[in-house]
């Protein structure tokens, strides 16, 4: 075989896989965060990012640290030790910057359920400071996204659970927020309501390059082709790629590596 034929036959290398963004260039980036109530330490040395375009799922049980968690990156707490950045911006050191760029679904519902939809995203637009006609447009964009352009006039009390929900989320939207952040977004509805939620938020990652992080107690809430990360009093028991962490745990699905986590867990 002359040398050209070996170079024709010779097997093409393979492409170099993409380097992993640094965490300087995470939507969201934890380092070392611990957080206690008096004597009970809550989180311990908690580390983890999110980036952008990255649907993650911090998966616990009750009780396992996600709200608190919550609560110190939107700075509802004070965080003591550890850092906590977003998109590179520390948030004790930069709030107004790194508070911007979150929206934010929190756990227990916060809209006001005798204004109306449009009336309750009007008075979040204002709190961004939008222009009225700018919010107008993005209001009527995001209510559109989730299906409840009919239903602008109707006060809350009057939508359902899921609905409620779905105007949450086009709530936390309207200042374009990169980093989207929900608590137990699904608890207390029905099967339909739950997967609308979720095929929504996932496309918004998809086709905006939303960064989210989702925390929830339900497996079946894990994207098999995301990323989870194990929260199990207030530790990271494992982090990663879905498929990697379940064949790091030997287990056979996420339900079973996450039940082999949390058993061999230390109390």
């Amino acid at each position: 075989m002359t040398e050209a034929d070996a170079s024709l036959s010779a097997k093409p290398p393979e492409p170099a896989a993409a380097p992993r963004p640094s965490a300087e260039e995470a939507a969201l980036a934890v380092e070392e965060l611990s957080h206690a109530f008096g004597a009970r330490e809550v989180l311990r040395q908690v580390s983890f990012t999110v980036y952008s375009g990255g649907f993650t799922v911090l998966l616990g049980l009750n009780g396992a640290g996600k709200t608190t968690l919550f609560s110190l990156v939107t700075r509802l707490y004070d965080h003591r030790t550890g850092a906590i950045r977003i998109f590179g911006a520390e948030i004790k050191q930069r709030p107004s910057e790194a508070l911007a760029r979150i929206g934010v679904v929190f756990q227990q519902p916060t809209l006001d359920l005798d204004l109306t939809l449009a009336q309750n995203l009007r008075y979040h637009a204002a709190l961004h400071g939008l222009p009225r006609r700018l919010a107008a447009e993005r209001i009527a964009s995001e209510v559109e996204r989730v299906g409840l352009s009919d239903r602008l006039g109707d006060k809350v009390r009057q939508l359902s659970g899921g609905q409620r929900r779905r105007v949450e989320i086009a709530r936390a939207l309207l200042h374009r927020p990169r980093l989207l952040l929900l608590d137990e977004p699904t608890v207390g509805l029905d099967i339909a309501s739950r997967q609308f939620l979720l095929d929504h938020v996932r496309r918004l990652c998809r086709e905006d390059g939303l960064a989210v992080l989702w925390a929830t107690h339900l497996i079946d809430e894990v994207d098999p082709e995301g990323e989870v990360i194990v929260l199990h009093q207030g530790r990271i028991l494992a982090q990663g790629p879905v498929g990697e962490v379940v064949q790091a745990a030997g287990a056979s699905s996420m339900r079973a590596a996450f039940d082999a986590l949390t058993r061999g867990a230390v109390q």
